[in-house]
């Protein structure tokens, strides 16, 4: 930074975090990545979220940690590992509008998420809750949290420029510093403080009422078990929320209302509350997975599905003789539907010692068909096999045709 002890390149302290920074981003990059990839992929998949709000706001959740992962976390991760700003005045501006966008989608749907899970609207009164808490309203507060996450993120839009200091283009705020105050302050309130005190009332009486109610009835019941399964996700995320992105707000904090020299300390208070309030965005679908079980399953089910996926794929390229099967007895078709969906093309497997034996005074097209069928025979059950036991382990379906199906109306080589 100009007039900082850290604008010189031969600082220990940068040399160190040239080192460190790249290595922690990269696996809040890599995390990030694939855990809000799968809890998007988990919600998507089968309309998981068309009728259910609280997974209408875990999708919007995941998709603002989605794009600040990608748009964000790499560009940021050069400040500390090179000696300028090598993207442009664009991405300078887009950036940093991005962080802010994200944060405010972030802390305003967990103060939605609150309020709709609070006692009064998804508890206590159950039946009139029905009429408030719809796919349709919900999504309604998911364009509300959008337009004002966009409100309160525009000025950031011109609040960085590139500046070039010693000949280095660098990306720092150039608004005069009553502004810059002004703003922090403003997204300080907006954007952690007032989402958390909601957060933090709407939990409260949540749960108060789960844990300290002495209904005999319900306090048993299947349903008050699974309400506080999905409301200890829920806190759990915006816990994360709040601690992760403390430091960086009494950071900016200090900055205004106290002595923050630049110096080694107050250089690594900056390194590691940016490191923890990124890392935010990379936790969320950790806690699904310890948490809900419902998220482990579909988890597992979702990488079932893509290696299954992919293994077929490679066989596919390994062999260049295939069996296409037209059609196939009932019983025998119903089988191959899985997790991923059935296929009715199958590779040919040579297997020699499964072959029965043909009377020697048979002709050589009734030994040829028979070698044929066998082999096809052979290759559907080892492909159905393998199918059922990656994407259906466990499905009471039979892995084999009954006697009596084996009817292949077409077969024929490539």
């Amino acid at each position: 930074m100009p007039g900082g002890w850290n604008a010189s390149s031969d600082s220990p302290e940068l040399r160190a975090a040239g080192i460190i920074v790249p290595i922690i981003f990269s696996l809040i990059f890599l995390l990030g990545t694939v855990g809000n990839g799968l809890v998007l992929a988990v919600l998507l998949r089968n309309g998981q979220v068309k009728y259910n709000t609280t997974n209408l706001f875990i999708l919007n959740l995941a998709m603002a940690d989605l794009c600040f992962i990608i748009c964000c976390v790499p560009f940021q991760a050069t400040i500390y590992t090179l000696d300028g700003w090598l993207f442009g005045a664009f991405a300078c501006k887009a950036v940093h509008f991005l962080i802010y966008l994200t944060m405010y989608a972030s802390s305003f749907t967990l103060a939605a998420v609150s309020v709709d899970r609070q006692v009064y609207l998804a508890i206590r009164y159950p039946l009139e809750s029905r009429d408030v808490r719809t796919s349709r309203n919900a999504g309604v507060a998911i364009v509300v949290i959008w337009s004002l996450s966009l409100l309160f993120a525009g000025p950031y839009l011109s609040y960085y420029q590139i500046v070039h200091y010693h000949r280095v283009p660098i990306c720092i705020p150039i608004w005069e510093d009553q502004r810059r105050k002004i703003l922090d302050m403003v997204t300080f309130v907006f954007g952690y403080l007032l989402p958390v005190t909601v957060v933090s009332l709407a939990y409260a009486r949540t749960i108060k009422f789960l844990w300290t109610s002495v209904d005999p009835i319900e306090r048993i019941s299947e349903s008050r078990k699974a309400k506080r399964k999905v409301t200890k996700m829920i806190v759990a995320v915006a816990i994360l929320f709040c601690l992760c992105w403390l430091p960086h707000h009494l950071v900016i904090l200090c900055f205004w209302f106290g002595h923050f020299p630049f110096n080694r300390a107050t250089y690594a208070c900056r390194l590691a509350s940016h490191c923890l309030s990124y890392a935010n965005s990379c936790l969320n679908p950790i806690i699904y997975a310890l948490i809900s079980k419902h998220f482990r399953k579909r988890f597992k089910q979702v990488f079932t599905c893509l290696f299954f996926q992919n293994k077929t794929r490679k066989k596919k390229k390994r062999v260049e003789k295939k069996v296409h099967v037209v059609n196939v007895g009932k019983g025998f078709t119903n089988s191959t539907r899985g997790f991923c969906g059935g296929n009715t093309e199958v590779t040919q497997v040579p297997e020699e010692n499964t072959r029965k034996r043909v009377p020697e005074g048979a002709s050589h097209d009734a030994r040829a068909w028979s070698h044929q069928l066998q082999d096809a025979m052979v290759s559907v059950q080892k492909e159905l096999l393998e199918e059922e036991s990656l994407a259906t382990a466990g499905h009471p379906l039979a892995m084999t045709p009954p006697r009596g199906t084996e009817e292949f109306l077409t077969i024929h080589y490539r």
